[in-house]
């Protein structure tokens, strides 16, 4: 007798449906069931407004998750740096698999580095918390550069290089992998020059938290190190009251002696997206053991934050 296949919901660009494909394919393995993507169109697909007009994070995640608890899907796929950070008590993170590479890269005319885009040189980013740093970058290194917002898939972007609009673009390293276009990047920026989003290169299986079996299942493609990470990655986003769509990057390292783990690094930063002014700290501590833990983390890394004046800079963007 043939098992029930899987609904797997999916946003429908070349990404998430890469993404999300790969998710099937090892859900496959982990079950001996078949997966069937079921595509969903958000907000966040069919606007053209800027990500910080039309709300930022969970734009691209309501229909998916509106999905899941109708029952027209049995569980979903996201970018986990597209989840709003507090988690609805009707659905299960089931599983974090293994984060891809975190860095944001560039892909520029000519194969130029960043640091040898010409005076003036334009880059394109639809994200705050890039033009946040790369400002404060160009400022501190005397560099002349311009961002300039944009949006639009990777073909889009992309093209405004190709085209001659724009110098550069800086999109996500893991993005480009599960696309197969990675060979196009130009320059792989350090995390020493600009700290990724929250959770970013991770992704995100959600499931209705009363569906235990299938809970049980995907949280065999949870990767541990991967899970404390972004835990104190999105800790530290909720501590400081913001979204993706404000300049907030993080990253949690894990630092290894050999083989062995020896302890975890997080690192945050906001700022102005001019540039002009940065709150940038970091902690490092033993490896978390629980949730519990990895939550306090990233929350006593923001208290040091917000005690240096990161508030202010967040207000500042509001006005």
């Amino acid at each position: 007798m043939t098992q029930q296949a899987l609904r797997l919901g999916t946003r429908r660009s070349r990404l998430a449906m890469a993404q999300s494909g790969q998710v099937a394919d090892a859900v496959r393995q982990v079950t001996g069931r078949p997966v069937e993507l079921v595509e969903i169109t958000t907000y966040g697909d069919v606007s053209r407004e800027a990500l910080a007009q039309i709300g930022g994070t969970g734009v691209f995640v309501t229909a998916l998750r509106d999905a899941l608890l109708k029952g027209e899907v049995d569980f979903a796929v996201h970018s986990l740096k597209d989840l709003p950070t507090a988690q609805p008590e009707e659905l299960a993170l089931a599983a974090v698999p293994e984060r891809e590479d975190p860095r944001d890269v560039i892909v520029a005319r000519d194969a130029l580095k960043f640091t040898d885009l010409p005076r003036g040189a334009r880059i394109g980013t639809g994200s705050p918390r890039r033009m946040a740093q790369l400002n404060a970058y160009a400022r501190s290194h005397g560099l002349d550069i311009e961002t300039v917002a944009i949006r639009g898939n990777v073909d889009t972007r992309i093209g405004y290089v190709r085209d001659g609009e724009l110098d550069a673009v800086v999109l996500a390293a893991a993005g480009l992998q599960r696309i197969g276009r990675i060979d196009e990047v130009t320059d792989f920026l350090s995390v020493d020059t600009v700290l990724p989003a929250p959770g970013q290169g991770a992704l995100a299986i959600e499931c209705t938290a009363d569906n235990a079996d299938l809970v049980a299942a995907l949280g065999e493609l949870d990767d541990p190190f991967t899970r404390v990470a972004v835990t104190a990655e999105r800790s530290l986003l909720a501590a400081l009251e913001a979204g993706c769509s404000a300049p907030v990057g993080a990253l949690a390292d894990l630092l290894a002696d050999g083989q062995i783990v020896k302890e975890m690094r997080l690192r945050g930063v906001v700022g102005t997206t001019d540039g002009t002014r940065m709150v940038q700290l970091s902690t490092t501590g033993p490896v978390p053991e629980t949730h519990d833990q990895a939550l306090a983390l990233g929350r006593e890394l923001a208290d040091e934050m917000l005690a240096q004046g990161a508030a202010g800079l967040m207000g500042e963007r509001a006005q």
